[in-house]
């Protein structure tokens, strides 16, 4: 089973026209034991502000299939490493965090539609390049639309 850290992205995809199908076709396999989820607190802060059916999607998940992480020291040290080095500048310290916390989680990949900051092929390249540089591992990072399953039936 892959370890899979979400951002607040993918939730709040759930209710968005273009991202809901995939959105909810990811968290089916959840359900069903594809993935397990990795929730930072910083995740769940930020869930803490969005409407009501957004906030659902995490307490509807089956609790063996959600691990919390923490934000560390370490964490934080890797989000800074990020900005500073440019993958990302100080006001999106928070999709910093994001991947930081993933990395240092060892998740085996992160999900999210931020295109912008974290689902882009440069930043991608730029956040493993920090990574393998600061002793950790690359890490994958895709959408939705990458992971899951198409019926192709």
């Amino acid at each position: 089973m892959d370890r899979a850290y979400v951002d607040t992205s993918v939730f709040g995809g759930t209710q968005d026209d273009e991202f809901a199908e995939a959105s909810e076709q990811f968290f089916r396999q959840v359900r069903t034991g594809t993935f397990v989820v990795l929730v930072s607190t910083l995740t769940t802060d930020e869930l803490d502000g969005s409407p009501e059916d957004i906030r659902r999607v995490l307490r509807d998940l089956p609790p063996e299939r959600i691990e919390r992480v923490a934000l560390t020291d370490e964490v934080r040290k890797l989000a800074d490493e990020y900005v500073r080095a440019r993958v990302l500048g100080p006001a999106s310290a928070d999709d910093a965090t994001h991947v930081a916390a993933a990395t240092v989680a060892g998740a085996d990949l992160i999900v999210s539609w931020n295109f912008r900051h974290i689902v882009n092929y440069n930043r991608i390249r730029g956040f493993n390049a920090v990574n393998v540089r600061m002793g950790y591992r690359a890490i994958t990072i895709l959408s939705p639309w990458e992971v899951i399953d198409v019926d192709e039936d």
